[in-house]
């Protein structure tokens, strides 16, 4: 019987312990080997030229460049790399940005390990995979309307407590401009008021408090 060709898999995830983890239930499958990893966004780029793997698992927030941003960088450079999200992250905008990027799978860090080997060899085999639930969000999201730069700099100042004139006086816009922006960004997020939405863009994961 003909061998299965190894997968090559880097993984990228700042923590250290979960890293190890990950690279221990991987040594146990016979197809799937570890042949890079970081906990760093940039080095990830740097590894991936190095050592070019078939499948990056890649978490989204990491120090420096963030993991869509790895993502994107990777693509530009190699537009048939294979990367699978693995996050604690399971906001719409945060799947929406993955899936945008160029992933091929969004996993939570609690996926089972069956599910997670498995989806390892579905993507190198070509397939896109994602999960019904999160595959309806995303669907739900991209509906959505964009926000521009200057919206999102509004909500940003809305979320962490700022009046329309500290707002104003932040971005060097009238408080008119400020209330025009935050009219366009009700109907865009379809909400009501400035409560409704600070909830929605941090339940969404428009906006982070971090």
């Amino acid at each position: 019987m003909k061998k299965k060709p190894t997968i090559r898999v880097m993984l990228v995830d700042d923590h250290p312990a979960f890293r190890k983890g990950l690279a221990a239930l991987i040594k146990t499958e016979p197809d799937l080997e570890v042949v890079a990893e970081t906990g760093d966004g940039n080095e990830s780029i740097t590894l991936f030229r190095r050592h070019r793997p078939d499948i990056v698992l890649m978490d989204l927030r990491l120090p420096g460049t963030g993991g869509v941003e790895a993502t994107i960088a990777i693509r530009k450079e190699f537009p048939d790399a294979r990367v699978i999200v693995l996050t604690t992250f399971d906001m719409d905008e945060d799947i929406f940005r993955a899936m945008d990027s160029g992933a091929k799978s969004y996993l939570l860090k609690d996926t089972p390990e069956e599910e997670l080997t498995s989806t390892i060899r579905a993507v190198h085999a070509g397939q896109e995979k994602l999960a019904p639930k999160l595959a309806e969000r995303l669907a739900q999201r991209q509906k959505r309307p964009e926000l521009s730069q200057r919206e999102m700099e509004v909500l940003q100042l809305l979320v962490r407590g700022r009046s329309n004139k500290e707002i104003g006086s932040t971005l060097f816009i009238t408080e008119d401009t400020v209330k025009a922006h935050l009219k366009t960004l009700f109907v865009k997020l379809g909400v009501q008021d400035r409560t409704d939405a600070a909830i929605t863009a941090i339940r969404q994961g428009i906006v982070h408090l971090t």
